[in-house]
């Protein structure tokens, strides 16, 4: 975003507003997770499986495509090639050799945009909570799934982020409990009761401009560009239909 005025930042005000309203349980809730960077204990090639496999699935899902498509990483522990493909691209991206062998320095990138908490390198948990308890409990799912579930949404906001020229992406409503959602008039079945939905704002980006980003990074659930927000979702994770509102697909 010659006075003393400064525009307020809305991330900031958000995190304030839930912090404020949550109290010390909010934060033993959100802050009592992963406290160091992901073990990598080998090289990941392709024909591996296993639970770091599915990880590392998770970190590059919205490397899923170059261009627009009904494309997506399976998060299913099975290192094959349409992983081993969005592992070269998130290798291009960041100015790795793009082989698709995952070895140290693939490892310490993907390392690099984890927080110490759990989140993501530019997202932050308190931005993905329900907006009137400040916690993942009330929703479709589990609090420990719903807060999953935000954890992977992070992973390819990182993706669109850095796709969008490293632009920075406020998250205007992420997870919601099932009260709150019909507070605010949502869907019965959105997929913000699951965790696995943003609605998002990039200041100085046409929303057509993250939409059409957003078709290269394997969300399954996009919402049309017209209005004032961009709405992405993973429902395709959730074994659903795709569905793109409006888009080349």
């Amino acid at each position: 975003m010659t006075s003393s005025f400064r525009p307020i930042d809305r991330r900031a005000m958000l995190r304030g507003t839930l912090a404020a309203g949550a109290g010390v349980a909010f934060g033993q809730l959100l802050f009592s997770g992963v406290a160091e960077a992901y073990s990598w204990s080998r090289t990941l090639e392709q024909g591996a499986k296993g639970a770091d496999v599915t990880e590392l699935q998770i970190r590059v899902a919205g490397w899923a495509a170059d261009s627009p498509s009904h494309t997506r990483v399976g998060i299913d522990g099975d290192f094959g090639p349409g992983t081993a493909a969005a592992v070269r691209r998130f290798q291009a991206a960041y100015g790795l050799t793009a082989d698709a062998s995952v070895g140290p320095n693939t490892q310490a990138k993907l390392n690099a945009l984890e927080q110490s908490d759990g989140s993501t390198l530019h997202f932050n948990w308190s931005e993905f909570v329900d907006q009137s308890s400040g916690t993942f409990n009330g929703g479709k799912v589990s609090a420990a799934q719903a807060k999953e579930n935000a954890r992977r949404c992070m992973y390819k906001l990182e993706t669109l982020r850095k796709k969008l020229g490293d632009k920075p992406i406020t998250v205007n409503s992420g997870f919601r409990s099932i009260a709150h959602n019909a507070e605010i008039g949502g869907a019965g079945d959105s997929m913000h009761l699951y965790g696995t939905a943003a609605d998002l704002d990039v200041p100085g980006v046409a929303t057509k401009t993250v939409y059409q980003k957003a078709e290269t990074c394997g969300f399954s659930g996009l919402e049309r560009y017209t209005v004032d927000h961009q709405h992405v979702d993973s429902r395709a994770d959730l074994g659903r239909d795709w569905w793109w509102e409006s888009g080349t697909v």
